[in-house]
Parts: structure tokens; sequence; C-alpha cells
């Protein structure tokens, strides 16, 4: 910690370079750390060396233990199908699952088996087939989805929570619920 008469002998001091200032700085994850003397006099930084990004995806495993070799690889999502309408026909299977109308089964290779599991016990909870209204995503890393869907239930407005991973080459639902 530096102390106020520290500060005023002239110790060098450090502060965060924001984003705004040079984008050029802003090629990898972890940020740099540039005395105010440096940055004062304009003196010349040395050029990044281009860094490929750090955060990547571990693929969900709810506990599982695997086999070396067999564990689940992680995909980027350049390698997978288009997102939206990937989450828009899952969307629409489970709404119809949870209505009775159509058999789990056919969701079986786009889960992990901890969320199928889940989906078998939600068969036929739902009266109706719900509609839906919106779907709004985001993607936090490269290979994960997030997507909260807007279901209407005839007067009722009720929002779906997914979570896709991509794993071993496909889109893989690791969290669904309703709230």
């Amino acid at each position: 910690m530096t102390t106020q008469r520290e500060y005023k002998e002239g110790r060098r001091e450090l502060r965060l370079v924001s984003s705004c200032e040079d984008p050029a700085l802003w090629t990898h994850p972890q940020l740099d750390l540039y005395s105010l003397s440096e940055i004062a006099n304009k003196k010349k930084f040395e050029p990044l060396p281009q860094q490929s990004a750090k955060l990547y995806l571990i693929p969900s495993s709810f506990g599982e233990e695997y086999e070396p070799g067999f564990e689940p690889v992680p995909t980027s999502a350049s390698e997978l199908p288009d997102l939206h309408t990937w989450t828009m026909k899952f969307a629409v299977s489970v709404v119809e699952i949870w209505a009775g109308r159509r058999q789990p089964a056919q969701l079986i290779s786009r889960c992990h088996r901890h969320i199928y599991m889940q989906l078998l016990k939600q068969v036929g909870s739902q009266k109706e087939i719900g509609r839906i209204r919106t779907i709004h995503q985001s993607q936090p890393l490269d290979g994960i989805c997030e997507s909260t869907i807007t279901v209407r239930y005839g007067d009722r407005l009720r929002a779906m929570v997914i979570r896709f991973e991509g794993v071993d080459k496909r889109w893989l639902c690791t969290e669904l619920r309703l709230l």
C-alpha cells in the first residue's frame, strides 16, 4: 500500500489503461499496467505480441468422471450449426414435450444425460402447448449460448432459460428451466 509520503517523493504509480485509449491493447484478455510517468512523457510502448484468447469452455460434467480419451471435447461456435435456428427448434420441441405432444427421445442427442432425465420427469406437465414469443441470446464465451425465451401459456407469460455448450461438434443443452 502506498502512503501519502511515498507518493509525494515521486515513487512510481500505476494506473489501468482504459479500453477507449488504444484498441490494440485489447488483443488479449489480460490488461497491462503502465506507470503514469511513461504515459505523461508519451513514451512509445513496445507493441504487444499477438495472443490468442485464453478464455475457453470447460464442458459441464455434473460430477461425472470420464475415462481418459473419452472426455467431452469443447467446440468453437464457428464449427457448430446456426445458433438461432438450433435454439428455436429445441425450444419448440421442449414446449411440445412439456404438453405431452412429442416424445422426449427426440431430444436425447441434444441434451446432457442429466438434463434429459429432468425432461423425462416433466413430460405432460403443461395443460397446453405454449406459444414462443421472443428469444434473447448471449454468448459469454466462444461455444456457450445462454438463451431466455418467453412463452405464452393462455393468459400467462413465462420464461424458459436454456444453456447450450458446444461439445463434440454439436450444441448440447446443459441447463433447462421454466420460470
